[in-house]
């Protein structure tokens, strides 16, 4: 269906062709784009994930053995660490007025390093005791296990494991067989 067109009413203004230069502008951008976007692709397929070359951290070397204990080992080291950290170990504020303290001296004019040494010393001093009452409180509880519970432990152990190099990209040699 066509409509009628009204000689009365005002015409639309013609509009004005594309220029080419603008033409060729868009063509090369979108190419840019797309190429970009392609060595980005390209880089992911070729190399793997970035995540997959990070080192492991301090923090998360712990993270399959307290995963595979079961329910009541985790609770019964927890409740123990909290016990054995509570004396003499700084609370929320305390930890909070540190970190203002360190910004404070990164931004202080002269600047002094022993300060900010000094904060940051005590506080991996605080971590690094931390982890090892947890490696100690781990070993013992694994110690007082039967048997049977140190193989479960070690089943569920080796599942997680497999379960964490499952969920890796795979490397190219192992796409390449």
């Amino acid at each position: 269906m066509t409509y009628p067109i009204d000689p009365e009413s005002p015409k639309l203004p013609a509009r004005a062709p594309m220029r080419r230069w603008i033409k060729a502008l868009l063509f090369v951008s979108l190419a840019l784009n797309l190429a970009v976007a392609g060595l980005a692709v390209g880089a992911v397929l070729r190399h793997g994930s970035m995540k997959e070359q990070r080192p492991l951290r301090v923090d998360q070397m712990g993270g399959p053995y307290t995963s595979a204990l079961s329910r009541e080992d985790r609770r019964a080291i927890w409740r123990e660490l909290r016990r054995m950290q509570g004396e003499g170990r700084p609370d929320r504020a305390q930890i909070r007025a540190d970190f203002d303290t360190v910004v404070q001296a990164l931004r202080a004019d002269p600047f002094d390093p022993a300060q900010v040494r000094a904060i940051m010393d005590r506080q991996f001093a605080a971590g690094i005791a931390r982890q090892e009452t947890g490696q100690s409180l781990l070993l013992a509880r694994i110690e007082t296990m039967t048997q049977a519970e140190r193989a479960a432990f070690a089943d569920r152990l080796a599942e997680r494991l497999d379960r964490s190099r499952d969920q890796r990209p795979k490397d190219r040699t192992d796409a390449a067989e």
